[in-house]
């Protein structure tokens, strides 16, 4: 057990200066931009307390850990609905247009497209969004599974996903509109990267 004066030492030499490392991450991984002080506060809350016991070795591990646990937390929180909230039973159950095969042919359809457009971005774009998006690995992971930074990911993320937004949009997708293939916004993309 550390006393009070020696951890507030540590608190302030080892856990305040990762300010805005521990912002960055609140705000890459919470959609909601006013909690992030919030949620700052209650990271710092929980790492004093956790601290108060036991010391880490690396206080910046701790912090992030922290703060994704209060993440997954508030997420799992926000993801609980109470049963009164649903006035009628009947709104729960699926509708028929939802388990059409219609509906499913359409999802194949646009799942064909999607893949379509994936293959046409440049070969390292294309592994980033596959890792970052469809394998749900994190911005870090990524990077040092690829041995490229992270800004690169992040830039990389960027620039996939808006190609691919074009894609869809000029095949009619994003925007209900007539279907003008695929390629040209791709192609268009391409260049910048």
């Amino acid at each position: 057990m550390l006393d009070a004066d020696e951890l507030n030492a540590w608190f302030v030499d080892e856990v305040l200066p990762l300010e805005g490392l521990l912002e960055r991450f609140l705000r890459r991984n919470w959609r909601d931009v006013d909690e992030i002080s919030d949620l700052r506060q209650e990271v710092y809350a929980r790492v004093f307390d956790g601290c108060a016991r036991k010391r880490p070795e690396s206080a910046q591990a701790f912090v992030l850990t922290t703060a994704r646990h209060l993440l997954i937390d508030r997420a799992r929180r926000a993801q609980i609905v109470s049963i009164e909230t649903y006035a009628d039973m009947d709104a729960l159950a699926p509708t028929l247009d939802e388990l059409s095969p219609e509906r499913h042919l359409s999802a194949r359809s646009e799942l064909k497209l999607l893949q379509l457009a994936l293959n046409l971005l440049p070969a390292r774009c294309r592994e980033v969004i596959e890792l970052r998006k469809i394998e749900g690995l994190s911005q870090r992971e990524v990077a040092s599974r690829m041995g490229i930074t992270e800004d690169t990911v992040e830039r990389q993320v960027s620039k996939g996903v808006r190609a691919l937004a074009l894609a869809l949009q000029a095949t009619g997708l994003g925007s209900g509109g007539a279907s003008t293939g695929i390629a040209g916004p791709l192609r268009k993309g391409r260049k910048t990267q």
